[in-house]
C-alpha cells in the first residue's frame, strides 16, 4: 500500500514557491532553491508537480492575492474595490512580476494555461460577477449586460498596463477606470453611497 501523501511538504513548498518569486522573479526560479527553501528534495516535488510551471500557477492560486469578496450596497464602490484588489495583486511581485513571463509559457501549454485560468483568474471574475450580479438586480446596470465584456473592459487597463508598463497606476486608477466603464454599462444609479451621502 502507498504511503499517504504528506501535505506539510505540498504547504512548504508552495510556500516557498510564492516566497521565491517574490525574492528572485519567474525566471530566475529553480527546482534546486525550491526544494531547498522547503526543506525537501526536487524528486519529492517532482512527484507532486507536472512541471515548475505547474508548480507556479499552483503557489499563485495558493495566495489568492487580489481575490476579495465586496458589498457595500454600492455598485460603483463594488467595482472600484475589486479593481484597488487586482490592482494591489499585480503590484504584487508574485502574481504581477511573474505574469509578463508566464504569459508565453501559457500561449505554448494549452494545458496549462487553462489550469492557470482555472485556478488563478477563475476565483477573481467569480467575485467580481458575483458584484455585478447584485448591481444588476438593484437595477444599477442594464439587464442585457454582457457580463464577460464588462469584465474584460474592467481588468484591461490594469493588466495591460501592468504587463507593458507605458503608464503607471495610480491611486486612482481604479476609480476612473470604474467611472468610464459603467458609464456605458450603468443606468446611471451605480454609485448609490455618493447619492445618499
Amino acid at each position: 500500500m502507498a504511503r499517504p501523501r504528506d501535505e506539510r511538504i505540498d504547504h512548504a513548498v508552495l510556500a516557498a514557491t510564492s516566497a521565491l518569486l517574490r525574492e528572485v522573479g519567474y525566471s530566475a526560479l529553480t527546482m534546486e532553491a525550491i526544494a531547498q527553501r522547503a526543506g525537501t528534495t526536487k524528486p519529492a516535488i517532482r512527484r507532486r508537480w507536472k512541471s515548475q510551471r505547474h508548480l507556479v500557477v499552483e503557489a499563485m492560486a495558493n495566495d489568492r492575492t487580489g481575490v476579495v469578496e465586496v458589498d457595500t450596497g454600492c455598485t460603483h464602490c463594488d467595482i472600484v474595490g475589486h479593481l484597488e484588489a487586482l490592482q494591489a495583486a499585480m503590484a504584487d511581485p508574485a502574481l504581477g512580476h511573474v505574469l509578463p513571463a508566464l504569459v508565453a509559457d501559457l500561449a505554448d501549454d494549452p494545458e496549462l494555461r487553462g489550469a492557470f485560468l482555472d485556478a488563478v483568474w477563475r476565483p477573481r471574475r467569480e467575485a467580481c460577477i458575483a458584484s455585478l450580479s447584485k448591481g444588476r438586480e438593484r437595477g444599477d446596470l442594464h439587464p442585457g449586460l454582457d457580463v464577460d465584456l464588462v469584465m474584460d473592459l474592467f481588468a484591461a487597463p490594469i493588466v495591460f498596463r501592468t504587463l507593458f508598463g507605458h503608464r503607471g497606476l495610480e491611486p486612482r486608477f481604479p476609480e476612473d477606470v470604474a467611472r468610464a466603464v459603467l458609464s456605458g454599462v450603468g443606468t446611471g444609479e451605480t454609485c448609490r453611497r455618493r447619492k445618499s451621502g
